[in-house]
């Protein structure tokens, strides 16, 4: 199962507090914007989300068919068929992608010690 890149999305009080902080941990703006309140700050392959207002808690964040520089990827798992991989191995999902849609989709779950987790495909 190829799930794509990974990065962490957080929940800040400040984005431009949690901005300069990242920015000495070595992480630039990678993408997002300050105007609608969340950034995606690189450093490498590392990719934190920085997201103001959008969500209560962290989420843990995959993205089938990228790579950690937002590439398209030529081959990579559908999110359809990585959600009926995980619904066959008896995973309860909280939302779920239409699966007679082709494309963006996405769907939410939770590991076992509650933390969310976002497959979130963008082509």
């Amino acid at each position: 199962m190829k799930l794509g890149a990974f990065s962490v999305s957080l929940n800040v009080k400040d984005l431009k507090t949690s901005k300069e902080f990242y920015e000495k941990l070595g992480f630039e703006a990678f993408g997002g914007s300050m105007d609608h309140n969340y950034l995606i700050m690189k450093n490498g392959n590392a990719l934190i989300g920085l997201f103001q207002g959008m969500f209560e808690n962290n989420i843990l964040t995959f993205n089938p068919g990228w790579d950690e520089n937002a590439n398209a990827l030529g081959q990579f798992d559908d999110i359809r068929k990585i959600q009926q991989d995980l619904k066959e191995k008896g995973i309860s999902l909280q939302t779920e992608a239409d699966e007679t849609t082709t494309g963006p989709a996405s769907f939410v779950l939770s590991d076992p010690d509650g933390n969310t987790i976002l497959v979130d495909q963008h082509l």
